[in-house]
């Protein structure tokens, strides 16, 4: 039996979120993701993922300290510190109480400073080794934003929720102790301080507000800025302000009396991070184009958003030329050379950006399930139609193609749609379902149709869809059908959200737990090779059957051991993943 080992492929380049951004002294930039972490060493011109120990991949927020070491913030996972300019992470969360981190600041002095949600502020005065929580005074319990003047004083800013509003805090001992300085509408998602000591706090829905005296009373400061829903905040070495809003950027060279748009090649991204290199140029991390660069002081801006790979890959098909595509967050990409390169195909999308799955009938012709309803592409991808399935929700998880070209819709709420010319004209096929909401397709050589549902098990279908039982005798209660494949010999495969894999060797009449060696019992998606090797993508990567199901290898090299969604072979045997916020890997051997 082969090893398998996997390269990720050059895509498909995706935008999405920088939450944070660092630049250490020797001008290297790091800029966290919903895919993990990027590093640059050429001013941004090119980007590499960092190898971290991430699972969820979420980072949110980062600082560098004086002797180098980087810190990461993530959502789910705590802190990860890395020595050696990111080449290797540990994690360092010990004693620190909850793993959802929205802040991080370290002072002159090393230490580091870490807001989270819903329990307050944290900190650590041994690099990270350990962690103290310092909360007295802090009425709110999520800090998502920090600033230090000179004479180290800290300033914590935080998010209301339930009746409490967001408040300013400041602390004049190291954190020991805090006091509230204002109170403001929603959040702070942003806290600057200038050379003169002058406090500078973004807040959501209201602009920016200023202290000239130590945060004991503030002022509006918004003259010029159109848009008041300030995320970050920034200052450079020159004094001059900058504000990433919903809307662009805004400079102020005056000490936030007025503000001035510029906006120049930035194509009105929403700006959530920045940072500033030693050598004064502005980078821009955004929620839709990754990374902007400015070299003019923010008048004009280069767009660097083919940069990234952290997308996340809901489906793939492959067309019956060899094309490969995929459907992302960010609508469909295509890839004639297996992977090595990727191209947008979105034309006619629109607002369908979020593609969850894709199937390609016997005429080459291309359907794409999406969030917002289903299109469909007779062009190879180069232009989409949207079809008129007249659903109220039309959400589309899952798609199935019988010989005959009849085309199955399972849909988010409304059960399974059927359509019986190419996608023209759909009509709902729900006798005998129980519910609405049907995440997996699958059909046999006979025609038989399979429906796993949510918190619902599987259903049959032998009259084309007319009619449907529940087939669900060994599988657990209430369990949901995440996936489901169908091999030459018949044997139905369902994979499960919590129970793992089941298999039927009757047709559906009764099913069987085949988990051993399964270390993962999230299954989202199949795929079979000619030789009847079963692969099962897991949140927990990918593992291979060689028996049918009756045992499980994982076979994870180079593969990040987190969520893959989708999984398809091609006629060399060459497997292709598609991965939660880290693109499509492929097989680097044969699975043959």
């Amino acid at each position: 039996m082969k090893d398998i080992s996997w390269e990720q492929t050059n895509g498909p380049l995706s935008g999405g979120f920088v939450f944070s951004m660092a630049i250490n002294s020797a001008g290297d930039i790091f800029g966290g993701t919903f895919g993990g972490i990027y590093r640059s060493t050429d001013n941004g011109n090119s980007w590499t993922k960092v190898k971290t120990l991430l699972i969820f991949n979420t980072v949110s927020s980062m600082a560098i300290n004086s002797a180098g070491d980087i810190f990461a913030g993530t959502f789910q996972e705590g802190i990860f510190r890395s020595t050696d300019n990111g080449e290797s992470w540990t994690n360092v969360k010990a004693l620190l109480t909850n793993t959802y981190v929205f802040s991080i600041a370290i002072n002159s002095d090393g230490d580091i400073f870490a807001g989270t949600d819903l329990e307050g502020l944290f900190r650590s005065t041994d690099n990270g080794e350990s962690w103290t929580a310092i909360n007295t005074g802090l009425m709110n319990s999520t800090v998502i934003s920090f600033a230090m003047n000179s004479d180290g004083d800290i300033f914590a800013g935080t998010q209301g929720h339930d009746e409490l509003s967001a408040k300013i805090f400041r602390s004049s001992d190291n954190g020991d102790n805090w006091t509230k300085v204002v109170t403001v509408n929603l959040v702070v998602p942003a806290l600057a301080i200038n050379s003169d000591g002058d406090i500078f706090a973004g807040v959501c829905c209201s602009g920016i507000l200023r202290s000239t005296d130590n945060g004991d009373s503030w002022t509006e400061m918004n003259t010029g800025l159109t848009n008041t829903w300030v995320i970050t905040l920034a200052i450079n070495f020159d004094g001059d302000l900058f504000a990433g809003t919903r809307e662009g950027l805004f400079r102020s060279t005056n000490n936030g009396d007025s503000w001035t748009a510029i906006n120049t090649g930035l194509m009105d991204s929403s700006v959530i991070s920045f940072a500033i290199s030693p050598d004064g140029d502005l980078f821009a991390g955004t929620d839709s184009r990754s990374v902007f660069r400015s070299t003019n002081n923010g008048d004009n801006w280069t767009d660097l958003n083919t940069v990234f790979t952290n997308s996340s890959v809901h489906s793939l098909a492959l067309s019956h030329e060899g094309s490969i595509f995929a459907g992302t967050r960010d609508g469909v990409s295509r890839s004639t050379d297996d992977g090595d390169n990727w191209t947008p195909v979105n034309s006619g999308l629109g607002a369908a950006s979020w593609s969850s799955n894709l199937i390609i009938n016997s005429g080459g012709d291309i359907f794409a399930g999406t969030l917002i309803g289903l299109f469909r592409s007779t062009d190879n991808g180069e232009s989409w139609t949207e079809l008129d399935t007249r659903l109220i929700n039309p959400d589309i998880p899952t798609l199935a193609i019988n010989s005959d070209g009849v085309i199955f819709a399972g849909t988010f709420g409304e059960g399974i749609i059927r359509s019986t010319n190419n996608g023209d004209f759909w009509s709902k096929i729900n006798s005998g379902l129980t519910t609405g909401i049907v995440k997996s397709l699958a059909i046999n050589s006979d025609g038989d149709i399979f429906a796993g549902i949510r918190d619902g098990g599987v259903f049959r279908s032998i009259d084309n869809g007319n009619s449907w039982f529940l087939i669900s005798a060994g599988l657990p209660s209430a369990t949901s059908i995440l996936s489901l494949a169908i091999n030459s010999g018949g044997d139905i495969f369902a994979g499960t959200e919590d129970g793992g894999v089941f298999r039927s060797t009757n047709n559906g009449s009764s099913w069987s737990a085949v988990n051993t060696g399964l270390m993962n019992n999230e299954v989202h998606t199949f795929a079979i090779n000619s030789a009847g090797d079963i692969f099962a993508g897991t949140s927990g990567g990918v593992f291979r059957s060689v028996d049918n199901g009756k045992s499980w290898t994982e076979v994870n090299i180079d593969l990040p051991t987190g969520i893959v969604r989708s999984l398809v072979i091609n006629s060399d045997g060459i497997i292709f993943a598609g991965t939660e916020r880290d693109g499509v890997f492929r097989s680097v051997e044969s699975t043959l």
